[in-house]
């Protein structure tokens, strides 16, 4: 007679980067029910929106194409997880039980609601429908109107670069200095494309106001902006505190170094939204897919019985898009330290669209063969202050 065992019901939130690769992952064992619950019925490769706003590349891709076998993707939004009930409340009423949450709803825009006008006129670019929106006003706009990006890390350097190349009249606004993140060899090189290519680039500057046709800066100056994009930090859904769980000063899960939760050992969090001993890694692709490996394993080692493994994740440095021909890779030590060290031009855009092109492969090939994610280990874990952590989203 065969004896028939409750699958382990899993709902992973969130399908982006770590999420999906998650939801792979999770099938290494065959007795475990996975859900996914994501509010697009679309993957979007968010590395890649400064592409869509642009007009110079799309950025979703099928999750048929993504998923493998037995994972019931749900369109829908979580807006609470019931802890006390072990379910998962989504916005349409519905709700799913759960044995394990793998908690990957990752990140969102963050326009400051400190800065007059910001939340009213400008546009972020985190997200694929903040994307979309931006992309329909950049399409009324007469080529040669000015346009103004608020931030000086990787996304706003990809965007700027995106649009100067195209002929744009940008203007890129440093609340501190370019790609603070880079090494000096590395910040030159993008300095050097962005003049080439007639791009402005105001370093110690910060804006004060944001006005439909103009930005203030702190000194009192206004720049005509018939378009500015907020590109100068990340938040994170609030969706762990709306469930009485811990979290960060931004809002991420609190967790220990197995990336459970420190209030829930059914929860295990991955990806930007995870603060794990409360210092978060860097916001980023490159992690996501490790952590979202990593998050994997720790449930399956608690529905098995067995101790989680610790994070022991090592980043080997980031790279920034320079529009359609060039690109520099910043090299770090393991520690996410950037070294005096880069490859740019055209071998770095090479690199570049490598990159992106690996962080979805590595999902399909996790879809065929459950337990292929691998990643750099060793080394210590960065020191991540908040204010770091906003700054990154590209690999």
């Amino acid at each position: 007679m065969t004896e028939h065992h409750t699958p382990h019901k899993v709902v992973v939130i969130g399908g982006g980067y770590a999420g999906t690769l998650a939801a792979n992952h999770l099938r290494m064992r065959a007795d475990v029910d996975i859900t996914l619950v994501n509010p697009r019925p679309e993957f979007v490769e968010r590395v890649r929106l400064h592409q869509y706003v642009a007009g110079t590349g799309e950025a979703t891709v099928d999750y048929g194409t993504l998923l493998g076998e037995g994972i019931q993707l749900v369109v829908d939004s979580a807006t609470r997880i019931d802890t006390a009930a072990r379910a998962v409340r989504l916005a349409s009423g519905r709700a799913l039980d759960y044995d394990h949450v793998l908690y990957a709803i990752g990140s969102t825009g963050a326009i400051p609601s400190s800065v007059p006008g910001a939340a009213e006129f400008a546009f972020d670019i985190a997200e694929f429908e903040a994307a979309r929106r931006l992309r329909a006003r950049l399409d009324e706009l007469a080529p040669d109107a000015p346009v103004t990006v608020v931030g000086g890390g990787l996304t706003g350097i990809e965007t700027a670069a995106e649009l100067a190349e195209q002929g744009r009249a940008v203007t890129l606004v440093c609340g501190r200095s370019l790609a603070p993140s880079f090494s000096p060899s590395g910040r030159r090189a993008v300095a050097r494309w962005l003049s080439r290519h007639a791009a402005a680039v105001l370093e110690d500057a910060m804006v004060s106001e944001v006005r439909p046709d103009a930005v203030v800066f702190a000194d009192g100056a206004v720049r005509a902006s018939a378009l500015t994009i907020w590109a100068g930090g990340f938040g994170v859904p609030q969706l762990a505190a709306a469930s009485g769980l811990r979290t960060d000063a931004l809002g991420r899960l609190l967790t220990d170094e197995t990336l459970t939760s420190v209030d829930d050992e059914r929860i295990v969090a991955a990806g930007d939204a995870a603060a794990p001993s409360g210092r978060p890694l860097r916001m980023s692709c490159y992690a996501a897919g490790p952590l979202g490996a990593q998050a994997a394993n720790t449930v399956l080692s608690r529905i098995a019985g067995t101790e989680p493994a610790v994070i022991d994740l090592a980043f080997s440095g980031a790279c920034v898009s320079l529009g359609r021909r060039s690109a520099v890779r910043q090299v770090a030590g393991k520690d996410d330290t950037a070294v005096n060290v880069h490859v740019g031009g055209r071998m770095g855009a090479v690199i570049k669209e490598l990159t992106c092109r690996f962080a979805v492969s590595r999902i399909r090939r996790e879809a065929r063969r459950p337990g292929s994610a691998a990643w750099f280990k060793g080394g210590p874990r960065p020191e991540q202050p908040a204010s770091a952590a906003r700054a990154v989203t590209s690999p």
